[in-house]
């Protein structure tokens, strides 16, 4: 019977040591010819969305920057867990990347029995792009003028109105959750996939009311056909300095933003997701692209890729009792 050879420990941490050092050299090679083909960028949200329309901003400008063509693919089912569960699933190469938001990235773990994915290890933050306030909206035609009016009409009328929301899990839909539990209303939740069609049906009145970020409303609000009420930012929103805070509405401590991010697969080279990173800082602080994005209500972010993991972490964390709370789930 041969005797069994133990290979020294040395030469075992030589031998770890060499590994690492080839796929330290391998990935900075990587990273040194990257990119050499187009970039795939895919939107956890629908085509006319707040989202969309702030990844094709930024896709048109990074397009420049990288000297690649940046193809936008719009995934926006399953409240964009499908989009982000098949980013978390690509290759880590740096030619797939997410413009995500807190449904799939903190809101999904507390909402899903099991997600496909797991938001702080099978994906690599780059950079919050915008946090922004929900502005709380409902049609024309309702009888309500603010927040006060709202609740004692909707509890004046209960399960007889119904709240549009962008999609199951969304910040607008887990905002109407939170005012609609701490007021005590009786409303019923309608999903739409998107802003766009969720907007239409509040203007049409087959919903009345619901909670978006600006950019889908504006317009309906400066026709008339929808009425802005509130903000849900703890002090007035700097962009709509004339809009009261739910907070203020008698709601104190109320407070609920909307943010989105760019990530990409977890293991892609540091190096790349640092160049990405420091490509779209460089176009969010684009005087052009500020102003543009400024009027249509988003207020841009930039920071590190540290930032990014700290927001998904810690908003993952504050509200997880909240939807604990409002009873919230979607399977």
């Amino acid at each position: 019977m041969k005797e069994l050879r133990l290979i020294p420990l040395c030469r075992l941490l030589t031998l770890a040591a060499w590994l690492a050092l080839c796929w330290a050299v391998a990935e900075g090679a990587s990273a040194q010819t990257w990119p050499d083909r187009p970039l795939k960028f895919v939107v956890a949200a629908p085509a006319g969305s707040s989202i969309d329309v702030l990844a094709r901003i930024i896709g048109d400008r990074l397009k420049d920057r990288l000297g690649q063509a940046i193809v936008v693919d719009n995934r926006p089912a399953a409240g964009g867990t499908a989009a982000t569960d098949f980013v978390a699933k690509s290759p880590p190469d740096g030619y797939t990347m997410v413009m995500s938001f807190n449904g799939p990235l903190a809101f999904g773990p507390h909402l899903y029995s099991k997600l496909p994915y797991d938001p702080q290890k099978d994906l690599a933050p780059v950079i919050i792009t915008s946090s922004q306030p929900n502005v709380l909206a409902v049609t024309a035609a309702l009888p309500a003028n603010s927040v006060k009016e709202l609740v004692a009409y909707a509890k004046a009328n209960p399960g007889k109105l119904n709240f549009a929301s962008v999609g199951n899990g969304s910040s607008s839909h887990l905002t109407m959750e939170l005012l609609k539990a701490t007021a005590g209303m009786d409303i019923v939740h309608v999903p739409f996939n998107g802003s766009p069609p969720a907007v239409t049906a509040t203007v049409q009145g087959e919903t009345q009311m619901l909670f978006a970020v600006m950019q889908p409303l504006q317009a309906q609000i400066q026709a008339g056909r929808l009425r802005a009420l509130a903000v849900t930012t703890a002090t007035r929103f700097a962009l709509l300095p004339d809009l009261p805070t739910v907070a203020e509405a008698g709601f104190p401590g109320f407070e609920a933003l909307a943010w989105n991010g760019v990530l990409v697969p977890a293991a892609t080279p540091r190096p790349i997701v640092q160049r990405l990173n420091t490509e779209i800082n460089a176009i969010l602080k684009d005087p052009a692209v500020k102003s543009s994005l400024n009027a249509q209500g988003f207020e841009l972010v930039g920071g590190t890729p540290e930032d990014f993991a700290n927001l998904i972490r810690s908003e993952s964390e504050k509200w997880a009792p909240v939807i604990k709370k409002t009873g919230a789930k979607i399977d």
